[in-house]
C-alpha cells in the first residue's frame, strides 16, 4: 500500500490549563497525520513548518506519533499560532495568528509531485483550504493529485479567520466538487448554509462531487450519508475532557477504511462498521485532553 499524504497546517494551540494557556501542537490537518500513523497507516503531513521552537516542538511530536514529513518545506518564518477558549462542555474556539506563517507558505514549487510519488489517497482541510494566496495553490495542486488518488475533505471551518460567510461557502464548495469523500460536522453545515437543512446540504454536494459524506454531530452520533443511502451511528459515551482533534481522529477512521478497503464497498453494514469504529476512536480522543488520539491497540 502506497502513502497516505496528509496536507494543511501544523500550528500551536495555547490551550486553557487553570489561569493559563498551555502551547500543545494542533491544527486538523496535523492531528489527521497523528491519528493515521497511530494507526498504523503509513502518512506523509505535507505543510511548511518553521525552524522556530514552536516549529521544532511540532515537528517533535509529528515524528514521535510516526507521521513522515519527506515533504516538508521548512523556513524561518513563525509558526501559526491558535488562542483555544473552551465553554463549559468543552467545544473549543479559536483566535488565530496567521499573517506571513511558515504554517501557510505553500506554493507549487515545493509541493510533491503526485505523477512521480503515486500517492494512495489525498486528506486535506482546515484553514489551509480557506486562506488565501495558499488555498488557491493547493486547489491547483490538489486537482492533480485527483487524477491519481481519492480526496478526503475535512472543511473544519473557523469562522473566526474567515467571517464572510458568502466566500467561505465558495472556498469549501470548491474543495467538495473535486473530492471523492467527505468528513464534516453538523456545526460547519449550519454556519455554512444557516436556511438548509443538513440532509439538504449533504444532497446537494452528493449531486456535485464526493460519493460518501460522513457528517459528525457532537454527542449524537455520526452518519455516513451515499445517494439514496444514510447511516447513523450513535456516540461512544465517555468523560470528556474536551473536544480537540474528535473529528480529525473520525476522519482518519475514514480514511483508513478508503485504503484498506477502497470507496465503492463503503456502504451498507460497511459503512455502519466504518462509523462505528470512528465513534469508539472519538470517544479515546474526547477522554483526553488535546489532540491525542488513539492507536490501533487501544480501538481494538
Amino acid at each position: 500500500m502506497s502513502q497516505v499524504w496528509v496536507a494543511g497546517e501544523v500550528l500551536i494551540d495555547f490551550i486553557p490549563d487553570g489561569s493559563d494557556r498551555t502551547p500543545i501542537v494542533g491544527g486538523g490537518p496535523a492531528n489527521t497525520a497523528k491519528a493515521l500513523s497511530k494507526i498504523g497507516i503509513d502518512t506523509q503531513f505535507i505543510d511548511g513548518v518553521s525552524t522556530d521552537d514552536y516549529g521544532q516542538m511540532a515537528k517533535d511530536e509529528l515524528v514521535a506519533s510516526g507521521v513522515k514529513l519527506d515533504y516538508v518545506k521548512y523556513s524561518d518564518k513563525p509558526t501559526c499560532l491558535a488562542i483555544v477558549s473552551l465553554n463549559n462542555s468543552g467545544s473549543a474556539t479559536y483566535e488565530f495568528v496567521i499573517e506571513n506563517t511558515a504554517t501557510f507558505d505553500f506554493t507549487l514549487g515545493w509541493l510533491p509531485n503526485p505523477q512521480t510519488e503515486q500517492p494512495s489517497l489525498l486528506h486535506i482541510g482546515t484553514l489551509a483550504t480557506a486562506i488565501e494566496p495558499g488555498a488557491s495553490v493547493l486547489l491547483e495542486w490538489a486537482q492533480s493529485v485527483a487524477k491519481i488518488a481519492p480526496i478526503v475533505f475535512d472543511p473544519n471551518i473557523r469562522p473566526a479567520v474567515m467571517s464572510d460567510r458568502n466566500l467561505y461557502v465558495k472556498q469549501v464548495e470548491r474543495w467538495v466538487f473535486i473530492s471523492s469523500a467527505v468528513k464534516v460536522s453538523d456545526e460547519d453545515i449550519r454556519w455554512l448554509y444557516p436556511s438548509l437543512e443538513i440532509d439538504q446540504v449533504v444532497k446537494n454536494w452528493l449531486a456535485k462531487g464526493p460519493s460518501l459524506i460522513v457528517v459528525t454531530y457532537g454527542d449524537k452520533g455520526l452518519a455516513g450519508y451515499r445517494v439514496g443511502e444514510k447511516v447513523i451511528v450513535d456516540t461512544v459515551k465517555v468523560v470528556v475532557a474536551d473536544t480537540v482533534g474528535a473529528g480529525d481522529t473520525v476522519g482518519a477512521i475514514l480514511v483508513e477504511a478508503i485504503v484498506k478497503d477502497g470507496l465503492d464497498p463503503l456502504s451498507g453494514m460497511r459503512l455502519e462498521m466504518m462509523l462505528k469504529r470512528a465513534a469508539k476512536a472519538a470517544a479515546i480522543t474526547v477522554s483526553r485532553s488535546g489532540a491525542n488520539p488513539p492507536t490501533l491497540k487501544e480501538i481494538e
